[in-house]
């Protein structure tokens, strides 16, 4: 069975930066297009970007510019989320998972932005 674990997460100043990590664990199979998310305090979960086989990538539009999915090519368990230029509404526990049809979801990381 799939593990999905998040780590990075902290508390910053609006501004400032933080880089996410995500590792999977716990299968023979790779996950192809892999997605990140965050579920802000009484908001739904939301995709805000992710990375295809191909390295093709997308963000919507309020992270656009300021955040960088990438994946780790030498390793393929592990993926990354840089985020730069935090801003208060970026308050939320964030999540990794495939970037259709995501299932399984690991315990997150929670980024909390100081204004």
């Amino acid at each position: 069975q799939v593990q999905l674990a998040e780590s990075g997460g902290g508390l910053v100043q609006a501004g400032e930066s933080l880089r996410l990590s995500c590792v999977m664990s716990g299968s023979i199979f790779r996950i192809n297009d892999m997605g990140w998310y965050r579920q802000a305090p009484g908001a739904q979960r939301e995709k805000i970007a992710h990375i295809t086989s191909t390295g093709s990538t997308m963000y919507v539009d309020s992270v656009r510019s300021r955040f960088t999915i990438s994946r780790d090519d030498a390793n393929a368990t592990k993926w990354y989320l840089q985020m730069n230029k935090l801003k208060h509404e970026d308050y939320a526990v964030y999540y990794c998972n495939r970037a259709y049809a995501p299932s399984g979801w690991g315990q997150g990381t929670q980024v909390t932005v100081s204004s």
